[in-house]
C-alpha cells in the first residue's frame, strides 16, 4: 500500500544534524516505531512529501534546511521578562521553576500559549527563549517504513492513531 493522505505510516528513523555522520539526535530503533496518519498535518509538511508514494520495506534518507523544518533561529524570540510576570495570584515566585533549561509556558493577553526554555534566569528578570528547540538545524532522516495501513474512520475523527485499532470516544 502506497503512502498516501489518510494512510496510518510506521517508521523506524535516525536523525541527525546536518548529515547522515552528523551528531546522533534520536531514533527510534530499539524502541517503538513513531506511527504517524500522513497527510492531516502531524508530521512537518517537507517531512511527509519525502514519504509519498512509499510502501512498507522501503527505505528513505534526506536532508530539510531549517527552512523547510522548524525555522531559522530568531534572536528576536529570546524575551527577557520581568520577575513580576512569574508572581503566582499570592504574588510569590517560585525561582526552582526558573532554573536555566526550564520548560516554561506562557500565555499572551489573547490567550494564546507560548513554550519556551529559561535561557537566563537574573535577579530581576528571565530571559526566555521562545525558538523550537530544533531552529536554525540542519536535519538529516534515514530510516525504513514498517508498515502502512488505512486510517480508521475513528482515527480520523479524532485526529491520531489508535495503537492496536482500539477506538475511543
Amino acid at each position: 500500500m502506497l503512502i498516501e493522505k489518510h494512510q496510518v505510516v510506521s517508521l523506524h528513523y535516525k536523525l541527525t544534524e546536518d548529515t547522515a555522520s552528523g551528531e546522533l539526535i534520536e531514533e527510534t530503533y530499539g524502541a517503538e516505531p513513531l506511527t504517524f496518519i500522513y497527510g492531516i498535518g502531524m508530521m512537518l509538511p517537507a517531512f511527509e512529501n519525502h514519504l509519498e508514494s512509499k510502501v512498507a520495506g522501503d527505505g528513505f534518507a534526506f536532508t530539510l534546511e531549517p527552512g523547510d523544518a522548524y525555522g531559522e533561529y530568531e534572536e528576536q524570540a529570546v524575551v527577557e521578562i520581568p520577575i513580576s510576570s512569574f508572581a503566582d495570584a499570592e504574588g510569590n515566585i517560585d525561582r526552582s521553576k526558573l532554573l536555566q533549561g526550564a520548560p516554561l509556558t506562557m500565555h499572551d493577553h489573547e490567550g494564546r500559549t507560548y513554550n519556551g526554555v529559561v535561557a537566563e534566569p537574573k535577579i530581576e528578570s528571565i530571559v526566555v527563549d521562545f525558538n523550537h528547540p530544533m531552529s536554525g538545524r540542519t536535519l538529516h532522516f534515514a530510516g525504513e517504513i514498517v508498515e502502512v495501513r488505512p486510517a480508521t474512520a475513528s482515527e480520523l475523527d479524532h485526529g491520531h492513531v489508535h495503537p492496536g485499532g482500539h477506538d475511543h470516544d
